[in-house]
């Protein structure tokens, strides 16, 4: 068909996650160091438009709530034409390495995470 197969954005948004971690300072082997694993629980796609083979894509991803036992990433898919192609979300879990139950994130996460989250108020 010369379109990107559906099954594909599972991977970008992969990509886009580790990049994404990357981008803050961390990266997922430093938290997987720490004892704790990020499976995903769940993940939605909505297409828009088609990606053409060979294409250049520009992925921006999004946390927009400040991860507790879950972290959720929002993910928006434009072309080479700067179009809109794709919308994802992924949920993952923050689960004990050794236990295999949920915890909370680990602290090497919290702490590059917090500023983007904090309240500012001007008065």
């Amino acid at each position: 068909m010369g379109y990107v197969y559906h099954g594909n954005y599972a991977l970008y948004y992969e990509i886009a996650r580790v990049e994404s971690f990357r981008h803050l300072g961390v990266t997922y082997k430093e938290v997987e160091e720490t004892g704790v694993l990020m499976p995903v629980l769940e993940s939605r796609s909505r297409f828009i438009g088609p990606a053409s083979y060979d294409e250049e894509l520009r992925i921006v991803t999004y946390i927009r709530e400040k991860p507790k036992a879950k972290i959720k990433f929002n993910y928006e898919i434009y072309s080479c034409t700067k179009d809109p192609i794709n919308t994802g979300e992924t949920t993952l879990v923050f689960v004990d390495k050794l236990t295999r139950k949920p915890c909370k994130p680990p602290e090497i996460l919290q702490t590059v995470l917090q500023p983007y989250f904090e309240l500012k108020v001007s008065i």
